[in-house]
């Protein structure tokens, strides 16, 4: 499954509000089998600082307004983990150097068969919670996150020992996207409606596609609280009106009674869906990606998805609109049709971060090899490796000889 698709999913015209564009999509007929619905977490429906129980002992703390319940029929996986990890190669007796390994919980969570119900026992499991996008962050920000799998001696101690920990990306509410609240607010729900597809100032910002429209009636509000990137954020503050869709019945058509405008209307409907849709999600569809299982659901698999992190040509890129890649999470049935899937717009600073440390894992982390791969030198490399945050990772002696400028003294 290296692409996403939206089969079994019709555009229909846009909706413009200012900067913002929705573009509803709709489905003939709802997929059979699975359900989601909102649960929300706090007497005020969430806050910073919520903590959600992963597992007995280990709270996940977070922005957490929301999570999905998936309804399937069927019995996830279970997973395990291990205590520690050696550090290097050792000789000699006696208790070897170890580096603590923490047990990775799955944002994902079982559910009983009535989770509302009294003692929310009894029966098998045909229900999960997952928190919607914090999946794919977390995946993001898990990427090489072990840092250097050789102790090479540009990389300081703690990089071979800690990696990449911590590890923090930005991200900004719906709530404080400009226009985004009252373009949901205003344009009615389409009958049959599965999904939208959220631009600002003409960019694809998010998809949002789920399995039933009663589904999507009861989470549409949710969209205010998902994150939302950087660069969409700019976007639809600095962004100018986009324009509005428009339609228009050919001169010289006879309309003599309300049927045949109805018709000549849905026509234009269809042209449109024809002529725009593959332009409004090309970015996203068009692209490859690396898909994740995190978890079975009976006949249904939830995924999250990375992209190649491909820069390109840097020439060809002058002048133009940063670079589309999107991470995300994707529920497919046992045929590959989507059944839910959420998306997240990655900033341009965000892409060459998961380029830089891809490009570094794909050669054991040696700074030469990767370097000749980008095309580039060892001390741009290095610049490179410290203005993406990565700076604590090099040793001492390294930044001081490509990126610090050494401390001159006074003649007394």
């Amino acid at each position: 499954m290296p692409r996403l698709d939206l089969d079994g999913l019709t555009a229909r015209p846009a909706q413009v509000w200012g900067g913002i564009r929705l573009v509803p999509l709709v489905r003939e007929q709802p997929m059979a089998g699975l359900r989601l619905r909102r649960e929300v977490y706090g007497d005020t429906g969430g806050g910073a600082g919520d903590e959600v129980l992963v597992d007995p002992g280990t709270r996940y703390v977070s922005y957490i307004p929301h999570g999905f319940v998936a309804d399937w029929s069927g019995e996830g996986p279970e997973t395990g983990g291990g205590p520690g990890a050696a550090y290097g190669t050792q000789l000699g007796s006696g208790r070897p150097e170890t580096v603590r390994v923490h047990r990775h919980h799955r944002m994902v969570k079982r559910l009983p068969k009535d989770s509302r119900a009294a003692g929310g026992s009894g029966g098998p499991v045909t229900r999960a919670r997952f928190l919607p996008l914090h999946l794919a962050l977390e995946g993001y920000l898990a990427l090489h996150f072990g840092g250097p799998s050789i102790a090479w001696d540009e990389w300081s101690r703690q990089a071979v020992r800690h990696g990449l920990s911590p590890r923090a990306e930005d991200a900004y509410l719906g709530l404080t996207v400009r226009g985004l609240g009252d373009a949901l607010r205003v344009f009615e729900i389409h009958p049959g409606q599965c999904g939208v597809l959220i631009h600002t100032a003409d960019a694809l910002a998010a998809a949002f596609v789920v399995p039933h429209p009663d589904d999507y009636r009861a989470l549409h509000p949710s969209l205010l609280q998902d994150l939302f990137g950087e660069l969409v954020h700019q976007y639809a503050f600095y962004g100018g009106r986009v324009p509005e869709f428009g339609a228009r019945i050919r001169d010289g058509r006879r309309l003599e009674t309300l049927a045949d405008l109805r018709a000549a209307a849905r026509e234009q409907e269809r042209a449109w869906a024809r002529s725009y849709t593959p332009l409004l999600a090309q970015g996203l569809l068009s692209a490859s990606y690396s898909f994740e299982r995190v978890y079975r659901m009976g006949d249904f698999t939830l995924r999250r998805f990375l992209p190649s992190f491909h820069r390109g040509d840097a020439a060809g890129r002058a002048g133009r609109r940063e670079t589309e890649q999107h991470i995300g999470e994707v529920i497919s049935d046992h045929k590959g049709r989507t059944a839910y899937l959420k998306t997240f717009r990655l900033s341009d600073a965000q892409i060459r971060r998961g380029h830089l440390l891809s490009r570094l894992a794909a050669h054991d982390w040696q700074l030469d090899r990767t370097a000749e791969a980008l095309g580039t030198g060892r001390e741009e490399l290095v610049r490179r490796i410290h203005a993406a945050g990565f700076g604590a990772l090099l040793n001492a002696q390294l930044l001081n000889t490509h990126v610090r400028t050494p401390m001159s003294r006074t003649p007394t």
